[in-house]
């Protein structure tokens, strides 16, 4: 057992070392009896009252020699205890006569140790034991010689007694590796000094809860030691009588260990170590809970291996085996982080998809599935084709529990099998028309370029100080012979995710900047021209490149060309971003911020990049006459846009109210239906230089 001193002074002659006094009360058998250092009782155990036969009250407060000791022993006793005291001298274990209550001979044998406790004060335990009969005595003999080392190295935990506040003022550690600190760190200071703040924040709150409920109380911790993350249960209990709270400390460690690999092995499929199907569903549910609350989509695909059952019958369960974990690998790398990949069993696999709201997220998630699985797996020395059949259902429109969603999901994967196998299928025959719209968008977008189906429109800019087009913004459109008219809401995102984006990016750059070099070459204007750039485009490694070769060539300034980027390109904050930004900028090209005020961080990336336009979105705009909060942003937007010496246009302007009040807070420039729709470059040029619309 170590103690320590305190600094707190003594409040009474001594203190009774209540943790210690616990470990007595259990044994029963023994007397154990401790004195001050006046020889008085402190503490009486149980053993004592039957050895002795003095109650605890009749001893507590009498002195040694009075109470137990002959008289012919007294004065040696008395002696010895001074010895002891301010020598050192300890008084050695013997087989001794004592005196009972009633005069009669008490033969024991006893030991003695010394204590210090919190407050400094020595206080001496004495440990009896009967000798009356033989046997008893022998066993308890060597009992006595290991009790102390027995009863505190045999218990493994730490001891710690605090204060209210968590100041730690004694301890007993039979395992100096389980201590977070040295006992010169911690003694006398507060446990939110010592250990960490999450830890603190337990302590603290679970010695509010014991001081109001006094009964034994228990939490579980976790500290990083240095042999590693180890993990404790504490039990709590609080001394009312002297405001103190004792904790006894285990390290749990290898019974949490124990306990999570049980549940591991109950929650997880011990073959391809994923989710498996009890797990798989519990998240599922955890999922539409979340999908509900934030009103979101929720997706679970069905996936099944195609003809796995040949591959067990020919080449025997072990290759199915690693050809099943070796599936369940590429599976998981197609899925985001917060996606769920699970085994139902067999050779069904189960996905689950959160926080979707567009159906083309989806299928692209489908198509990647398959895509992955295209490649052979390598297994004895084959080369073997695996296919799925995937089936997918959607929450809410396929239904609102996760049972359903799996029956449903499960339904279409056999539609899937029955289309051919190595495709997937939608619940909804609704989801499978647009499943079949996009598979036909695809396949015409791949020559729709060659065939001249695609043409540029531009959308005149205006001035609000000059009230005349200043520039225009370049949009792509595509009219398809067998698809008509496609929108570009519906092919752009299909040809972001194709990588035909990149193609049509360079058309469309050249396209622009021609037109623009005869635009300002007819009319002796200035004019300049706004192009998109989409995710995608800023992964092309040639992009600034192809910029800086399509300039040359039609002989067009840099200054008069304009890129808008959108914040879903600034959120991956890739290092290639930040270069392609510095290098487009370096050119002299104008940067225009797109979609201002749709995202959350749209302040921070103004700071970041070196924008020189700031484009607000349509969403408030259409709003600044109805609403007040649209109208106090925009007017902030443009407020600080001046301040940060940056060109802010205004989109989507339909009405005059719109256009007036733009106008009076002070925006540069706008575009919208109110002037023009986007035209083809022929009917652009039919404006005549410089006219004024207003």
């Amino acid at each position: 057992m170590s103690s320590r001193k305190t600094e707190k002074p003594l409040s009474h002659q001594y203190e009774l070392n209540d943790p210690l006094h616990q470990l007595f009360d259990a044994v029963k058998v023994i007397s154990v009896q401790g004195y001050d250092d006046h020889r008085r009782v402190i503490y009486w155990n149980e053993g004592s009252e039957k050895l002795y036969g003095y109650s605890k009250q009749e001893a507590t407060g009498q002195k040694l020699e009075d109470l137990i000791i002959p008289v012919s022993m007294r004065e040696g006793v008395i002696q010895a205890h001074g010895n002891w005291l301010n020598q050192g001298v300890e008084i050695p274990a013997a087989e001794i006569i004592m005196r009972h209550k009633s005069g009669a001979d008490v033969s024991v044998f006893s030991s003695h140790v010394m204590f210090v406790n919190q407050y400094g004060n020595k206080q001496m335990y004495c440990i009896d034991i009967d000798l009356t009969d033989v046997r008893k005595a022998e066993a308890q003999a060597l009992f006595k010689e290991h009790m102390l080392e027995t009863i505190f190295e045999a218990i493994p935990d730490l001891f710690f007694l605090m204060q209210t506040d968590g100041t730690i003022i004694d301890y007993h550690a039979s395992k100096q590796e389980n201590l977070y600190v040295s006992p010169q760190q911690f003694i006398g200071k507060n446990m939110r000094d010592i250990l960490p703040e999450e830890v603190t924040s337990k302590f603290q709150t679970h010695i509010e809860k014991v001081i109001e409920q006094p009964e034994l109380i228990s939490f579980e911790y976790d500290l990083t030691m240095p042999q590693g993350i180890l993990y404790f249960e504490a039990r709590m209990a609080y001394l009312s009588e002297y405001k103190q709270v004792m904790v006894i400390v285990r390290n749990i460690t290898e019974q949490y260990k124990s306990a999570e690999l049980i549940r591991h092995q109950a929650y997880y499929d011990s073959l391809t170590l994923l989710p498996n199907r009890f797990l798989a569903l519990d998240r599922l549910s955890q999922i539409l809970i979340e999908a509900k609350r934030n009103n979101q989509k929720a997706v679970v695909i069905f996936i099944d291996l195609d003809d796995f059952k040949k591959v067990n019958d020919s080449l025997g369960h072990e290759i199915g085996d690693k050809l099943l974990v070796k599936a369940a690998q590429r599976l998981t790398q197609v899925v985001r982080k917060e996606d769920t990949v699970g085994r139902l069993g067999g050779d069904e696999f189960i996905v689950l998809l959160k926080g979707f709201a567009d159906h083309n997220d989806v299928l692209a998630i489908a198509e990647n599935l398959l895509k992955v699985f295209r490649n052979p797996f390598k297994l004895a020395g084959r080369e073997l084709m695996l296919t799925l059949s995937l089936g997918i259902a959607i929450y809410p429109e396929n239904g609102c529990s996760a049972s359903d969603l799996l029956r449903n999901a499960d339904t279409a994967m056999y539609q899937a099998k029955a289309q051919g196998r190595n495709t997937f299928s939608f619940f909804t025959s609704d989801m499978n028309q647009v499943m079949q719209r996009r598979f036909e968008i695809e396949e015409q977008m791949h020559s729709a370029l060659e065939r001249g189906e695609f043409e540029v429109y531009y959308q005149p800019k205006f001035s609000l100080q000059t009230n005349s087009v200043v520039g225009a913004e370049a949009l792509l459109r595509w009219n398809n012979p067998s698809l008509g008219k496609v929108s570009p809401n519906e092919f752009i995102p299909i040809a972001e995710h194709t990588g035909l984006i990149i193609t049509l990016g360079e058309f469309v750059i050249n396209q622009a900047l021609s037109f623009l070099k005869h635009w300002q070459s007819r009319d002796k204007e200035p004019y300049t021209m706004a192009i998109n750039l989409s995710p995608r485009q800023f992964r092309d490694q040639s992009l600034v490149a192809n910029l800086q070769k399509s300039l040359e060539q039609t002989k067009v300034s840099a200054e008069f060309l304009e890129l808008e980027i959108t914040e879903g390109v600034l959120m991956n904050g890739q290092s290639y971003i930040h270069e392609s930004l510095a290098e487009i900028s370096a050119l002299g090209i104008t940067l225009s911020q797109d979609d201002f005020g749709t995202g959350y961080s749209s302040l921070s990336y103004l700071r970041q990049y070196p924008f020189n336009v700031l484009k607000i979105d349509r969403s408030f705009i259409q709003g600044i006459t109805i609403n007040k909060s649209d109208c106090d942003l925009v007017k902030a937007t443009i407020a600080m846009a001046n301040s940060l010496k940056l060109i802010v246009v205004a989109e989507g302007v339909e009405t005059e109210q719109q256009f007036t009040i733009l106008k009076r807070l002070g925006c540069d420039l706008v575009q919208g239906f109110y002037f023009s729709k986007p035209l083809p470059s022929s009917q652009l040029l039919a404006f005549s230089p410089g006219q004024h619309l207003f």
